[in-house]
């Protein structure tokens, strides 16, 4: 059994990542004011200028402004925003997800279409590479996270349209941030597994190996909607 080394953090790491959970759990609210260095430090019970370095920290991460004479501030996510630091992801509301994964599935179902009709063996040996670490990565929710993205890059890259594939890679950082989220809400719903996850991909690669364009978007769309249902239902169960 392999396990995780553990690295001692800093308090203002803990500051920060406390800070940062408030954000993503919609405790503080993107656009609204935090309490002020004093009131932060006693709060959290440490220092002024542990509370400072996590500060600087989480502005580093794009996930807070300080304005000048105002105080500091969470900011807010902009859908305007195509190319963004991959940290704003962090930013996202639930229906911010939500839309996105309406994005993916425009983007993927054109994709998986054409690459079930150009795709290489090259590209073909890219997506089991892929999915042979999704395989093996039982625990470890990184490498899983990193192999699912790796996997649709791969399909991306099938496609043989160069546009498509840049458009794919100015947002897989957004899509990373995002399948790391659904992932993990994906995981821990009683409607599926890890294995069922991976059965799921190895179809759309069968259907791609194959050269079968309709039935790997059918599958390819499948996927995505049970994504979405598991996203719903999270949704729902933390609304209130």
């Amino acid at each position: 059994m392999k396990y995780k080394k553990i690295k001692p953090k800093k308090i203002y790491e803990e500051v920060a990542e406390a800070i940062h959970e408030m954000i993503r759990s919609g405790e503080v609210k993107p656009g609204e004011k935090l309490d002020s260095v004093q009131q932060l430090a006693d709060n959290f019970q440490v220092g002024r200028s542990a509370i400072r370095e996590a500060l600087t920290a989480l502005r580093a991460m794009g996930l807070i402004e300080i304005r000048q004479g105002e105080g500091t501030y969470v900011r807010e996510f902009e859908t305007g925003q195509v190319s963004f630091p991959l940290s704003t992801a962090i930013l996202m509301n639930k229906e911010d997800i939500a839309h996105l994964l309406e994005v993916r599935k425009i983007i993927e179902l054109g994709t998986v279409y054409a690459a079930a009709q150009k795709r290489t063996d090259e590209n073909l040996a890219a997506m089991e590479e892929a999915l042979e670490e999704m395989k093996h990565a039982h625990g470890d929710e990184e490498l899983g996270e990193k192999a699912d993205l790796q996997f649709h890059l791969a399909i991306a890259e099938g496609s043989q349209n160069p546009l498509l594939l840049s458009l794919i890679n100015h947002v897989s950082g957004l899509m990373g941030e995002t399948m790391k989220e659904t992932r993990r809400v994906w995981l821990y719903s009683k409607q599926t597994t890890v294995d069922r996850l991976y059965h799921e991909h190895y179809e759309i690669f069968n259907c791609i190996k194959d050269q079968d364009s309709e039935k790997a978007r059918h599958l390819m769309l499948r996927h995505i909607e049970d994504v979405e249902a598991v996203l719903q239902d999270y949704v729902k169960k933390t609304a209130h």
